[in-house]
């Protein structure tokens, strides 16, 4: 999801992603960021928290079941960045 996220102007993959966590920051804004958080949750394809990273406003990203199959995650990320134009265009 990281590869597919950081692909998109705008979008940061603030750590190295090890294993099933990831931290997104979206526009290098705090408040891009937040209303990115809050439309994902609202859209409901997946759940994503948000967080403070460095005194910087964050997604944390985590993937947790053994079921998330490869299109779970190409459906969530595709959803992540929908919400992400939308809130970038206002």
């Amino acid at each position: 999801m990281a590869e597919v996220l950081g692909t998109e102007t705008g979008v940061q993959i603030l750590n190295d992603v090890v294993l099933n966590q990831a931290l997104v920051r979206f526009g290098d804004d705090d408040d891009t960021t937040r209303a990115v958080v809050s439309g994902v949750q609202k859209e409901g394809t997946c759940w994503a928290s948000g967080t403070t990273w460095n005194s910087q406003a964050t997604m944390r990203i985590s993937v947790t079941n053994w079921a998330t199959s490869h299109e779970d995650i190409a459906r969530s990320a595709a959803a992540i960045l929908t919400v992400y134009r939308d809130v970038h265009q206002r």
